[in-house]
């Protein structure tokens, strides 16, 4: 199954790790473009980039994805069977969704439908929540509203910081996504038998 990864931060890093550790075959990687950072505004790139530049996977970071042909083209000659994103931080147009043959999944770090858009890990900390988790889920148009996939819960403890949070349903995503991309791939085989 050939796979385009989107994603930026760390969060999304160790979904792409997780991924190519499990011998996906991940044939482009899409990231933001590198952004000037610090004192002497030194270009840096985003955790995504360095461990796909490290890995030696093709990386594309537009600026823009709407009414980007050239993008839309780009992603279209790759052929992709499926688009994961995980905190890309770009909305997919539609015409770009409709590209993979079994569509474009999300990892979301809420239990959807709590908490859809930016932020939701900070949301469940800052509102006390006693319990989060993270869910994969089919994209459509609308903002975190596709249908879900899978969900998996975990307990927030009384003193756990929006770090520990991070960094904790970080590594779920990551497993939960390889089981998702699984299931997919195990349903299209058996369709297509």
């Amino acid at each position: 199954m050939k796979i385009v990864f989107m994603g930026t931060p760390d969060f999304a890093q160790k979904s792409l790790e997780a991924i190519y550790n499990a011998g996906c075959e991940i044939v482009a990687v899409v990231t933001n473009p590198d952004k000037p950072k610090g004192r002497g505004m030194k270009m840096i790139s985003s955790p995504v980039k360095q461990y796909a530049d490290s890995k030696g996977l093709k990386i594309y970071q537009p600026l823009k994805i709407r009414n980007n042909e050239d993008f839309i083209n780009d992603m279209r000659k790759l052929c992709p069977d499926l688009f994961c994103v995980v905190a890309y931080g770009k909305i997919l147009p539609k015409e770009l969704l409709e590209i993979p043959r079994y569509g474009a999944i999300n990892v979301h770090g809420s239990l959807l439908p709590k908490y859809r858009g930016a932020a939701p890990i900070q949301w469940s900390v800052i509102n006390g929540d006693k319990e989060t988790g993270v869910t994969t889920m089919f994209m459509d148009e609308g903002m975190d509203t596709g249908d879900m996939i899978l969900k998996e819960k975990v307990i927030i403890g009384d003193d756990e910081t929006t770090g520990e949070l991070w960094e904790e349903l970080s590594k779920l995503g990551a497993k939960l996504l390889v089981k998702t991309i699984n299931m997919i791939e195990n349903v299209s085989e058996k369709i297509e038998k």
